[in-house]
């Protein structure tokens, strides 16, 4: 878990958390007082700031694969609070600072980082005549640029369209697809965890919105700093990689709420209870690449699972509270599971009715998602939601952005699947239409860029 830092202003550099003067000439906006000490719940290895997590905790992400059942609020903070000296009027929240470069034991920002209000996920396929030489000047351009964003600092040729923001909890992931190791000539480094998902029976994937060469992750507390970040990233891959999809996405607002609490998501799910927390003894071992793998440049690295999971929100909306209950098999005011308690009770999944039927239904989505009834299976769930217009019929065109992270996909979210797959009650209200799995190679080392070892190993 990072500690947190203060960054000093280098000679001839903007300070971190400050942009360009205007067109005037006006200077930057002063920096806001430090930032409370950060609050613990109990647990040594778990640092929570409240003004940083006040409105969401950590990673909620969907159990199983949408509402909570198997997943949970991830506590940690890998989020940094400005510097000192970064602009005053900006509040905690504009200040608060993702390192890019000193992640949670060296793995990239954006996986333990605390859930963020918008997000951006995005594909590019490297331009056919581009090769490994290409692509690696491509990364070193794509890290560079993220490092001064993510400190809030202003790239060269900047657009200015977050000029007076902080860097706002911005974080960038990158990621590598399965076709790119075959366009760099490198598919004897491709990792066996990266073989395509298996085809399940429930998916109508849109190919043209899955998959590709490289994959990025945006995430930040302020729309503008996001979609600033969107652009730069975009128009540093001019001539080297086109765009193939882009999604966008948000999760609850840091604040909105009058205190910290798992994130809903657009059923009116809470979502994202019991999630993996890096507090666990295993959580390294389940999240991320160990120094046993195949290919090393994997070490400390991830794999993360994308979904566009569409929800019937119509059909949905009709049913009553207790047929969404137990669908789920949850409460849906606190989440607790319907066997009792509050949200982070266990389940007592052999708990029978009255009727000698189970509490929990056999086909109820937190039952059959639970890492109980798969073997010890968990994933990290951090999802965004989306919100793309309206259908021709009027229903909405909303749902998860669903991103899991694993050590292996095969033992973790595959395996899940594979059992939602054949039964779980959430399914005749959801439509899964596009899908991507991307290797997550581990941060950059100071002065190097993402997935050096890969392309120059």
């Amino acid at each position: 878990m990072s500690k947190q830092t203060s960054s000093k202003k280098a000679p001839g550099k903007k300070a971190p958390g400050a942009r360009s003067a205007g067109p005037g000439g006006a200077a930057t906006v002063p920096a806001p007082a430090a930032a409370p000490a950060p609050e613990t719940d109990g647990s040594p290895s778990l640092e929570l700031s409240r003004r940083r997590l006040l409105g969401t905790v950590g990673a909620a992400g969907a159990a199983g694969l949408v509402a909570g059942g198997a997943g949970g609020a991830l506590g940690v903070s890998a989020a940094q609070t400005g510097p000192p000296d970064a602009a005053k009027a900006v509040t905690s929240i504009g200040s608060t600072e993702v390192p890019f470069r000193t992640a949670r034991a060296g793995q990239q920002a954006g996986i333990t980082t605390p859930l963020q209000a918008t997000g951006h996920l995005v594909a590019f396929d490297l331009a056919p005549e581009a090769d490994r030489r290409t692509a690696a000047a491509l990364l070193r351009r794509w890290s560079r640029t993220a490092e001064e964003l993510m400190a809030g600092r202003t790239p060269d040729a900047d657009t200015g369209v977050a000029l007076d923001a902080g860097p706002s909890s911005l974080t960038v992931t990158f990621g590598f697809g399965h076709s790119f190791f075959g366009r760099t000539g490198l598919t004897k480094r491709r990792p066996v965890q990266l073989d395509p998902l298996p085809d399940f029976s429930a998916d109508a994937l849109d190919a043209g919105r899955s998959n590709g060469d490289l994959w990025i992750q945006i995430g930040a507390d302020d729309a503008l700093v996001a979609f600033h970040a969107l652009r730069a990233l975009q128009k540093d891959a001019a001539g080297s990689a086109r765009l193939r999809w882009q999604m966008n996405g948000f999760n609850r607002t840091p604040g909105a709420t009058a205190h910290p609490r798992t994130a809903r998501n657009l059923m009116g799910q809470i979502d994202g209870t019991n999630n993996p927390k890096p507090s666990d003894r295993d959580f390294d071992e389940r999240i991320f690449v160990g120094r046993d793998a195949e290919q090393d440049w994997m070490h400390g690295g991830s794999y993360a699972v994308v979904r566009r999971i569409r929800m019937l929100l119509d059909d949905w909306e009709k049913r009553s509270r207790h047929e969404q209950e137990r669908v789920i098999g949850r409460r849906k005011d606190n989440g607790a599971p319907l066997t009792g308690g509050s949200e982070t009770t266990p389940m007592r999944l052999d708990a029978s009715g009255p009727d000698g039927l189970p509490v929990i239904p056999a086909n109820a989505h937190a039952r059959i998602a639970a890492p109980e009834s798969n073997q010890g299976a968990a994933m990290l769930r951090r999802p965004f939601s989306f919100h793309d217009g309206f259908r021709e019929d009027g229903a909405p065109d909303a749902g998860l952005l669903f991103v899991c992270w694993q050590a292996d996909p095969l033992r973790a979210f595959t395996q899940v699947q594979r059992k939602l797959d054949r039964g779980d009650a959430l399914s005749r209200f959801l439509r899964h239409e596009a899908s991507g799995l991307y290797a997550v190679p581990p941060a950059a080392e100071p002065g190097d860029y993402v997935g050096r070892p890969l392309l120059e190993g």
